[in-house]
């Protein structure tokens, strides 16, 4: 069955009418739709704005605080070393970071499946310099400080210029902040003090970092949430009934009806609580209408609540028309604490926790694994002994100059040589292959044609380990 439009003159047309808005941020035309919110200053935004500059602080601090020395956060990719909350992470630690980013993963999961989308209304770094830093700007230089909105008519191009030059200039401070997430303070502090020709690929990531970030700041905006941003989309699989969302209470308030009076003179029915003033979908910074239910674009900013709670006062109805609720609360079904996501999701991240706790317990200053060597698996020698080669990989871990030694525990009669003496000491962070050779008895392997060996490994930091490996001779 084929459904068929009908155009102005009257003639019908293959393709469908396209609704009012395709995205909130998209015409029918297919043109932007600029948002600019009115601004409703209410408690809720009174309590995020606190919360958003105590963030600002604390995202420019983080990588100039120090634990035992070591950056609080440092992600170094090209020197492959990740320092989070003091601790450095190396490529061979596989099982950590792979512990670590799950953790992370199931805590966001349950932290969703709990309080909704309170990550993306309250802490996103987007939200917060978007809503915070650069809609003030906006306002300021709009001439709406204090109540959002359209623009006032008449500014003339200086404003615009300014607007874009405060951007610039704050954009650029968030560059080196984001950028210092990787180099480190330090190297960021060098790179800002000399020239950009004495480092220029330095120079270009830094004048792209701060180029992107004016372009979402200025024009993206709030597309990042709608569209660029994966998060509202994977909503749906963690977010059940019970999850807490910024919810509008259509069995309160339903029927609209504009003004105060609590019957419609139309059909004779009484009227809800909603006035259908739109004030909800104007403070919207991502412009939807939450009277539609839940939508992905809903970032629980909560500006929706304020704006209803103002109207209430205004029209002597109690506030919460527009609250933090769930599905089935405004479904007036019974609130369950205990579900299955508050037990599965708690339980699987103990799991994960205790597994990356152990993991790092275990871990000691060193990495150390014996590799054989190539070619024959073992040389028999003249009076009585076999020989093995070996490889020792060896990872120092610590922040320091190491140098290791090596005593063979067994078998007994065994003797090790290392081929090159000065490849066991290691500058922090060094990963290295040692070759060393075991020589022992021929009657150690005789009978199975191995025997298992443990050598001990020791730094100077009085870390120790042993490896277990087998040693291949003569049956008989």
């Amino acid at each position: 069955m084929h459904a068929f439009a009908t155009d102005s003159g009257g003639s019908t047309s293959p393709l469908l009418d396209s609704p009012e808005h395709v995205l909130s941020t998209l015409e029918a035309d297919g043109s932007r739709r600029w948002l600019r919110p009115k601004l409703a200053p209410g408690n809720w935004w009174k309590k995020r704005r606190v919360v958003a500059y105590l963030l600002m602080v604390v995202f420019v601090a983080i990588p100039h605080l120090r634990i035992g020395g070591k950056p609080l956060i440092l992600l170094d990719i090209v020197a492959r070393q990740f320092t989070v909350l003091g601790r450095t992470f190396y490529p061979t630690d596989t099982m950590l970071l792979a512990l670590l980013m799950l953790s992370v993963f199931v805590s966001i999961v349950l932290l969703t499946a709990i309080t909704g989308r309170a990550w993306c209304g309250w802490a996103c770094p987007q939200t917060v310099y978007m809503e915070f830093l650069f809609r003030p700007i906006d306002r300021f230089f709009e001439g709406t400080t204090g109540k959002g909105g359209k623009p006032k008519s008449g500014r003339n191009a200086f404003w615009h210029v300014a607007r874009i030059a405060v951007y610039l200039v704050l954009c650029m401070f968030l560059a080196h902040t984001f950028l210092a997430y990787f180099v480190g303070t330090e190297k960021l502090a060098q790179w800002v003090r000399s020239s950009p020709i004495q480092h220029p690929a330095a120079f270009l990531v830094m004048a792209g970092t701060t180029g992107l970030m004016l372009f979402d700041f200025l024009f993206f905006r709030e597309q990042m949430c709608l569209i660029a941003c994966p998060y509202g989309r994977f909503q749906s699989v963690m977010l059940d009934e019970q999850s807490l969302i910024v919810a509008y209470d259509p069995v309160r308030g339903e029927p609209r009806k504009k003004g105060k009076r609590v019957v419609d003179e139309t059909t004779g029915a009484t009227a809800g609580d909603c006035v259908d003033c739109n004030q909800c979908v104007v403070v919207c910074p991502t412009g939807i209408d939450i009277r539609n239910g839940l939508q992905m674009e809903c970032i629980n900013c909560t500006q929706c609540i304020d704006a209803c709670d103002s109207v209430m006062d205004k029209v002597d109805r109690p506030r919460g028309l527009i609250r933090y609720s769930s599905q089935d609360a405004i479904a007036r079904k019974p609130k369950k604490l205990v579900r299955a996501r508050t037990i599965i999701y708690p339980l699987i991240l103990s799991i994960v926790l205790g597994g990356f706790a152990y993991a790092i317990g275990v871990k000691s200053g060193f990495d150390a694994r014996v590799i054989r060597g190539k070619g024959n698996p073992f040389t028999v020698e003249k009076g009585g002994m076999v020989s093995n080669s070996f490889h020792l990989r060896i990872v120092n871990r610590t922040d320091v100059q190491q140098n290791y030694q090596l005593t063979v525990i067994s078998p007994d009669g065994a003797k090790l040589e290392v081929i090159d003496v000065d490849k066991l000491t290691l500058q922090p962070g060094d990963s290295r292959l040692v070759p060393f050779s075991l020589r022992f008895p021929t009657r150690t392997t005789f009978g199975d044609g191995n025997e298992e060996a443990k050598l001990e490994i020791a730094d100077e930091s009085e870390n120790e380990r042993v490896v277990d490996f087998r040693i291949l001779g003569p049956r008989i």
